[in-house]
């Protein structure tokens, strides 16, 4: 098996392959024992293997016999057995690493030896999916076969309650959709009492089409926001304003990162409508929220393409899978300036609440796994952002799928008669036909021009995700024709109907290059599953989204020395390498958006650790009296850094107000500070912590009182929740201030993160005095309430 591989894969894939070759005739060896075990002795082995873990072997030294006894189990109870490749899979996916297995070669069951070997560790393992769909096909599946050896499984998708959830994450298996457990953790990182999380410590994770959710999905950040007041007519005068604008005149946009900001012009208008001086000032932070949010939902966002409106609201639509995205709207009042731009009633803004990158929550997890078809062109990105490396395991049948050289036209219309006339073609014969399409708009546009050629096809256009599975697996019988987005029913293989085989299988037809040369391959890996015939044909047009976006200027070089056939055809040689170039500029542009994205969430995911390490202290420690008070100190502290500096001589220190602010802070005796005189900065601060001291001790007596602590409990996590919320909703600013300034020269990043710095210690401080004081509200309550009792014993 290893030899036939040889000639077409790297050297480094090859050692890898031959390494795990050894481990799986090892496996093969051990199949005559396991294969004469009854049931019962079969599932005795995981308490077997779980035992030997707990006196000291490691997960390696079980491996062999843990797969051995999935292997078994899989034949009794699914009828399933594992494939030598399959086992390699396994392999690679409990080194950590991402294997790499073609459309059909049953990833599904790959997944089931690793989950079985670290689950037997007890700590928990997650099975990621990509959709509700396949999480709770592949839990109802898989799940006999885990709970024949002992194992719990649970499944954990959205709107399940909390118990379920909880009962979910205890199981020995769990699994769910990718964003489901990212909320759950930042949920968890909202409650007010220990009993309400519902996660456990992490261990390890096995994502099923890694690169859509690791990488598809790594742009956008995941983010849990309540609900404000909007600020309507802003809104839609800003949609107002936007309208007018003019490209390159008022504001100018970078196709290729999809990037808008003001210029000259645009800023002049705003300042004019609306009568200020500079719209860049602190006190219009604001407006030129609005202003610019307007501008993005005028140009970035298109009706029909990256949302529809349905029953007068505005339903996301998502880009990979052409499904509306139910109950989701964009946060920091996006979705309003859309519902503005399409004259609607404007609804309550999201305000972020919490929020992590995708990247940032998936490097959480100790050890990380994952499984895709096409993963190798991004292996890069996933060494250097989660430390995984891309194995490619053969297929266990040879590929006989026929690859075509792509077709490429001048225009749009011309791509599409030609698209006509190939469906036309290969449908004579019966040779059913998949024609996958970047976009809704472009499905539509594919119909209308089959619908003119009276050819009758299925549509998968935003429909359920059942209805989607259930026409993605018809689309192999006979004489079917099926438009489909790119990403549409991704995990459903597609099986060929009867004399389909002997008719060439399936024939599958891209529309457009996508912006990655992975989903392009995943279109194609529709086709030739398990060594079934099958072919594909790109048919491409200068005029298309790739060309535009990425490699107009070298496409007006081009058209100089174009040549081309009666019917619009690109007949120069170079012309495929051009397409390839674009490609790569795309796949090179996104991958900088998505590193830029996580460099920036870095800044707030230290600031996060710090937030949320505070948060569990607040929720787990018992005398919350203590914790608090050690914040008095540090209050003080930086009382003097504001009002008595180095740089003031000591005898025109404000000592008064000094002495106020701290009787404000620790009500009590006051220390007496204006009656001094100070030689340096060194003996009042020693002066005022000794005073911080004498209050602290005065007042732990009190921490027997559990009401006191229960109130400054919830006092405290909301003081902090607040504060966190506020100061996300300032770093959000700051990155549009910071996208300003990119364009004076400025390194952003940079910018970001001493602004973010400095705003976050401000921050800190913030949440410091405020507990301070809600400490000092108690203790004065506290005081009076001794005081009247003093008053009435001695009457």
């Amino acid at each position: 098996m290893i030899d036939s591989v040889k000639r077409i894969l790297p050297n480094k894939s090859t050692l890898q392959l031959k390494k795990y070759n050894r481990y799986v005739e090892k496996i093969n060896e051990l199949e005559e024992t396991y294969k004469n075990l009854s049931d019962d002795e079969l599932r005795a082995k995981t308490d077997k293997l779980k035992k030997e873990l707990e006196d000291g072997r490691s997960i390696y030294d079980i491996r062999n016999d843990a797969f051995a006894v999935v292997r078994e189990a899989a034949k009794r109870i699914l009828g399933m057995r594992h494939f030598d490749v399959q086992l390699m899979g396994g392999l690679v996916l409990t080194d950590g690493d991402i294997s790499e297995m073609s459309t059909g070669e049953g990833k599904t069951l790959v997944a089931t030896l690793a989950t079985y070997l670290r689950a037997l560790e007890g700590k928990g393992v997650h099975v990621i999916t990509v959709n509700e769909y396949l999480a709770r096909r592949d839990a109802e599946i898989m799940g006999p076969l885990y709970e024949f050896l002992g194992l719990s499984v649970g499944l954990n998708v959205p709107g399940i309650s909390s118990a379920d959830k909880k009962k979910a994450y205890m199981a020995d298996l769990t699994y769910g959709i990718g964003t489901e457990f990212g909320f759950d953790f930042l949920r968890d990182h909202m409650v007010t009492a220990v009993h309400q999380k519902v996660q456990r410590p992490y261990h390890y994770a096995i994502v099923d089409e890694i690169d859509s959710v690791l990488i598809d999905e790594a742009k956008t950040p995941l983010i849990i926001a309540g609900k404000m007041k909007p600020s309507a007519n802003l809104h839609k005068v800003g949609a107002m304003l936007a309208r007018a604008f003019k490209a390159d005149v008022d504001y100018h946009f970078d196709p290729e990162t999809k990037a808008v900001h003001l210029l000259d012009d645009g800023m002049n208008k705003i300042e004019r409508a609306f009568g200020i001086d500079n719209l860049y000032d602190l006190e219009h932070q604001t407006l030129y929220h609005y202003m610019i949010q307007a501008l993005r939902a005028n140009v970035l966002f298109e009706r029909d393409v990256d949302y529809i409106v349905h029953d007068q609201e505005v339903k996301l639509i998502d880009m990979f899978t052409g499904r509306m995205m139910e109950g989701r709207t964009m946060s920091d009042g996006l979705h309003q300036a859309i519902e503005a731009k399409e004259g609607l009633e404007i609804t309550e803004e999201n305000k972020a609440q919490a929020s992590i990158t995708v990247q940032n929550y998936f490097r959480m997890y100790p050890s990380l796994a994952g499984m895709t078809g096409t993963a190798k062109t991004e292996e890069k990105e996933f060494q250097t952002v989660y430390g995984m490396d891309v194995v490619q395991i053969p297929t266990n049948k040879p590929v006989a799928r026929e690859d075509r050289s792509d077709k490429v036209f001048l225009t749009k219309e011309q791509k599409y008669e030609e698209l006509v006339r190939e469906v036309q073609d290969v449908h004579r014969t019966g040779q059913p036909i998949l024609i996958g399409t970047t976009s809704i708009l472009q499905s539509d546009e594919v119909a209308t021009y089959l619908d003119e050629a009276g050819l009758s096809y299925e549509l998968l256009n935003a429909k359920s995700v059942e209805q989607e599975v259930r026409l993605i697996s018809l689309a192999g019988q006979k004489g079917q024709i099926t438009i489909a987005t790119n990403m549409a029913g991704r995990g459903t293989d597609i099986v060929l109907g009867e004399e389909v085989a002997e008719l060439g299988g399936l024939h599958v037809i891209g529309t457009e290059r996508h912006e990655a040369r992975r989903i392009d391959n995943q279109l194609k890996g529709r086709s030739g599953r398990q060594g079934d015939p099958g072919s594909s044909q790109f048919i491409l047009s200068l005029e298309d989204d790739l060309i535009v976006r990425f490699a107009r200027d070298e496409k007006e070089r081009k058209m100089k020395s174009l040549k081309t056939d009666d019917q619009g055809q690109v007949t120069n040689k170079d012309i495929h390498k051009f397409v390839d170039t674009a490609q790569l500029i795309s796949e090179g542009s996104n991958y900088n958006v998505r590193e830029f994205t996580l460099k920036m969430d870095d800044v707030v995911n230290d600031q996060r650790k710090v937030i949320y390490e505070f948060r569990e202290k607040l929720l787990v420690e018992e005398d919350i009296l203590s914790l608090i008070s050690k914040q008095v100190p540090t209050h003080f502290l930086h009382l003097i850094d504001k009002l008595c500096p180095e740089t003031v001589v000591p005898e025109n220190w404000p000592l008064e107000r000094l002495e106020n602010e701290i009787q404000r802070s620790a009500p009590g005796t006051a220390p007496a500070l204006s009656e001094k005189s100070y030689e340096d900065i060194e003996q009042l601060k020693a002066d005022v912590l000794s005073y911080a001291d004498e209050y602290c001790a005065r007042i732990q007596s009190w921490s027997e009182d559990e009401s006191l602590q229960l109130k400054l409990r919830q006092f405290s996590i909301d003081i902090l929740d607040k504060l966190w919320v506020r100061h996300l909703e300032m770093m959000t600013r700051l990155k549009e201030g910071v996208g300003i300034r990119q364009y004076q020269q400025e390194d952003p990043l940079r910018l970001y993160q001493q602004d973010g710095y400095d705003i976050f210690q401000h921050n800190y401080a913030e949440i410091n005095k405020e507990m301070v004081f809600m400490l000092a509200q108690v203790v004065k309550t506290k005081l009076m309430k001794q005081q009247d009792k003093e008053a009435e014993s001695n009457v």
